[in-house]
């Protein structure tokens, strides 16, 4: 939803401030999960081992080289014939449609070493939906504004979600590694405007809050559906890969549209950003 011509401004994004990462994903106990009901995320180190990743990304190179028929691809700039490989995946913002025709990736997303974790912070069982990648490619990988994941149609649901941002590189503050406002989740639903993208109003975001999560490969930021969350322009040189999950609690219901206009736009209101 992004208009493509509004820059980011450059003191959105704080880096005095490093979020809680807990190395061992098997120590997590109810005090963690207290933490994340309280801070809205938690972050755990180590949830993929080495073996997993390198065939998340391995995958992934397959889809961008045309290896399987039905996962889609969104890219930065209009497809152009005459790009290399090289090139072609520079240029990709991210990939979708590919948990019904990448059985390794299916079997990565799905695996127990994730839905274990989620299961212990939603309480139930739990649905996986709308998993995608996002490439935040070296020198031109854009900003996300911050915003809510359930201000998107296909995550607004009557049971606060859990996102699952999976590291397959290591992501860093030089690579435009995830920033959140720890808490920020406990505000509720906060109006979304078409700025950058589909975002909050940047001058709500409080930036002395802001927290950014470095990560290694296998690492994964598990957070509430209403956090307030962004990444930054990849600046540097670094590959920045990622898979992103929304895992549902299998009771939750779809938001109708009322519900989510009240809740997530300013077409009830009026309000202005």
């Amino acid at each position: 939803m992004s208009n493509g011509t509004v820059k980011m401004p450059n003191d959105l994004y704080s880096y005095e401030k490093q979020a809680v990462v807990l190395e061992n994903p098997l120590e997590i106990n109810n005090k963690h999960l207290n933490f994340y009901k309280q801070n809205g995320y938690l972050a755990v180190n180590n949830v993929l081992g080495s073996d997993s990743v390198k065939q998340a990304k391995e995958a992934l190179m397959d889809i961008i080289y045309g290896k399987y028929e039905g996962p889609k691809i969104q890219f930065l700039t209009k497809e152009n014939s005459n790009w290399t490989p090289e090139e072609r995946e520079l240029h990709i913002r991210k990939l979708y449609n590919f948990i019904d025709y990448v059985p390794v990736l299916r079997d990565i997303v799905c695996s127990p070493e994730i839905v274990n974790i989620v299961e212990g912070i939603l309480g139930e069982e739990s649905r996986l939906t709308d998993p995608i990648s996002l490439l935040k490619s070296p020198k031109v990988g854009p900003e996300k504004p911050w915003h809510q994941d359930m201000a998107y149609g296909v995550t607004a649901y009557d049971k606060p979600l859990v996102g699952a941002w999976v590291a397959l590189d290591e992501a860093r503050a030089e690579n435009g590694c995830m920033h959140i406002i720890p808490r920020s989740h406990l505000q509720g639903a906060v109006p979304h405007y078409s700025i950058r993208d589909w975002q909050v109003c940047d001058e709500i975001i409080q930036v002395d809050k802001d927290e950014y999560v470095p990560l290694k490969p296998g690492g994964v930021l598990f957070f509430h559906g209403l956090l307030i969350h962004g990444t930054p322009e990849n600046n540097s040189n670094l590959r920045r890969r990622s898979l992103q999950l929304h895992f549902l609690a299998k009771t939750a219901n779809k938001l109708s549209s009322a519900e989510y206009k009240r809740m997530f736009t300013n077409e009830l209101t009026g309000a202005e950003c």
